[in-house]
């Protein structure tokens, strides 16, 4: 006999009963073929002995959704946002759902585009630099949010990888194993959460070795056009910096290039980390070091987040990635051959 009702079961039931994700669920009694059989009739179990069926009220309820998601960008090339969007599409298109970009401008006229989105999508994630807190807020009261690398904010879900740690990490490796001691952060720690928490890292380590970190490089955005942009800045400030620790690929990548086209050696003359580890960074000369970010991840989870959410299950604790170290020739260790083994 069934421990509820067919009215009282829900996915979102029957979900926790076989201890897997709601939208394992919903493939799984769709028919979608990626669970593995043990996974399968652990669901399958769960819905008989629940009785619960997916023609039932909840059903039905599910199929005036829009079957469509938005998502919010600042911009919409780098290879940042193009990982991202491609982790989200590939979730989103597994239940044939579809999803339109929005980029957001200075000008943005948030109440048009809510208005607008109502009648078309069924949630939105909003992706790092995309909105201020309080148009955040506003999407978030109109409809299921997630957040992505940025702060928690109440009503939304937050997916990001984790910064601190990794960035303490990488500065101590510079620090420590290299003897830098005149380290400079180029980004803006104040513009976005995740840089900020990879500033807070580069601080951490400064004060394990006993060291005061100098204030950082203000960048006002974090693409190529935009580290290309600094060289000139650092190559005045050369004599007294001898690392750089980038808040992303695309800044590190763009600095090491100019800084090479005047004749600053690197890493001899001026370490260069970064952040992301794009591709690029597996085959440039010096390799880039850099902490890997599950980005395509990222936006993943971002999508089975919302149809989560969209599914019955309410706000959740904030989903954190973790991330990695990876030590190539920039930061002063020995070269070595790219392998098949250093992608990730």
């Amino acid at each position: 006999m069934a421990e509820r009702g067919p009215e009282a079961a829900t996915i979102y039931s029957v979900a926790q009963r076989a201890g897997v994700s709601i939208a394992t669920v919903s493939r799984v009694l769709r028919g979608v073929d990626t669970a593995s059989a043990k996974t399968r009739d652990k669901v399958l179990a769960a819905a008989s002995e629940l009785d619960y069926a997916p023609q039932n009220s909840a059903r039905s309820l599910a199929s005036k959704r829009h079957r469509a998601y938005a998502v919010l960008m600042s911009d919409t090339t780098g290879p940042y946002y193009s990982e991202l969007l491609m982790g989200f599409e590939a979730v989103a298109s597994t239940a044939d759902e579809s999803v339109i970009v929005v980029t957001s401008t200075p000008d943005l006229d948030v109440t048009a585009m809510l208005t607008n989105l109502r009648g078309r999508v069924d949630g939105v994630m909003i992706a790092p630099s995309a909105a201020d807190e309080a148009t955040q807020a506003k999407i978030i009261n109109a409809m299921p949010t997630v957040l992505v690398g940025m702060d928690p904010l109440p009503g939304s879900d937050l997916v990001h990888s984790e910064n601190t740690t990794r960035a303490t990490e990488l500065t101590r490796h510079l620090l420590v194993d290299h003897g830098r001691r005149n380290l400079l952060f180029v980004g803006e720690p104040d513009g976005a959460a995740d840089v900020r928490a990879r500033f807070a890292g580069f601080q951490a380590a400064h004060a394990e070795a006993g060291l005061r970190p100098k204030a950082p490089l203000l960048t006002h955005g974090a693409n190529e056009a935009i580290g290309l942009a600094m060289v000139d800045k650092i190559y005045r400030r050369r004599a007294g910096v001898d690392a750089l620790v980038c808040a992303n690929d695309e800044l590190a990548l763009s600095i090491m290039y100019g800084l090479r086209l005047r004749g600053i050696g690197i890493p001899d003359e001026l370490a260069v980390v970064g952040w992301d580890d794009v591709p690029t960074a597996r085959y440039v000369e010096p390799g880039l070091t850099t902490v890997r970010q599950p980005v395509r991840e990222m936006g993943a989870r971002a999508a089975e987040v919302l149809r989560d959410r969209l599914a019955g299950a309410p706000v959740g604790e904030p989903h954190q990635l973790p991330t990695e170290l990876i030590i190539r020739a920039s930061c002063g260790c020995p070269p070595q051959n790219f392998l098949a083994s250093d992608a990730p």
